[in-house]
């Protein structure tokens, strides 16, 4: 009888070490240190060292421990809030699958939103005050972002009459440009900002700017505080590129909003 070639052990290292370099971005950075390692034998070195250090750096940003690192910096001082009272909640939206078959019609929100619309729902059920769903569409084929979320809203138990829908914004800036208006028609003076936790700083950086207060609230933390972490965690991963790349994207729009706003 054939024995394995190898034990449940080696087997187990192996299949953790080999996957994360045969798919992006693990597969490019492997190409990035071929190249780079051809070219040096070709002699052409500043060329060779500038491909290494780009598969480097491309490593260094898919790894776990510095796209926690760097989410901490966004998230860390929502931390532990308290749960809010208010007198309406506002809901950023964040992004939706306009165009997939769902339950009850056509778009369901993203993986994203629906952390978010878990929160508010959770909040809304609790306090039994009007619920403020803020997203419109960016392009003019694209659907419209709090309709779709208003229905899952429904589904989940939220009564009508508790839902308002803000259909017009694009952005986070218009998110809070236009739900000001709601809050000052209907005469909200408390309400509660739900977003991601990443998402928040700039989120109030906005209701600031257009001098709507509000009391933040949180929610699909990312980032942990005192991880233990493996030997895995400093391979490439494509969910840590993509964690480092949101970080990237909230600070370059917070330079952004001071700037222009």
């Amino acid at each position: 009888m054939l024995q394995p070639m190898l034990q449940g052990k080696e087997m187990f290292v192996l299949k953790k070490i080999i996957p994360p370099f045969l798919l992006p971005p693990g597969i490019v950075i492997c190409l990035l240190f071929v190249c780079g390692f051809w070219l040096f034998l070709k002699k052409k070195r500043k060329l060779s060292f500038f491909i290494i250090m780009m598969g480097a750096l491309l490593w260094f940003v898919s790894m776990a421990p510095v796209s926690n690192f760097l989410l901490r910096g966004l998230e860390a001082e929502f931390e532990n809030l308290p749960i809010p009272n208010g007198d309406a909640i506002i809901l950023l939206g964040g992004g939706v699958n306009g165009y997939v078959t769902d339950m009850t019609g056509i778009g369901r929100p993203s993986d994203m939103m629906l952390g978010r619309m878990v929160t508010a729902v959770r909040l809304q059920r609790r306090l039994n005050i009007p619920l403020i769903v803020s997203g419109g569409k960016i392009y003019k084929d694209s659907p419209i972002e709090a309709v779709i979320v208003r229905r899952f809203l429904l589904d989940l138990g939220i009564a009508p009459e508790y839902i308002i829908v803000e259909e017009k914004s694009r952005d986070t800036w218009e998110n809070a440009l236009f739900t000001r208006q709601i809050c000052e028609s209907r005469g909200f003076v408390k309400p509660i900002l739900i977003t991601s936790a990443y998402h928040m700083r700039r989120a109030l950086l906005s209701f600031q700017k257009v001098e709507l207060s509000v009391t933040p609230y949180p929610t699909a933390f990312k980032s942990t505080k005192n991880i233990p972490y493996r030997w895995s965690a400093y391979l490439p991963r494509a969910s840590s590129l993509s964690a480092t790349a949101v970080v990237m994207h909230e600070y370059l729009g917070l330079l952004f909003y001071y700037l222009f706003y």
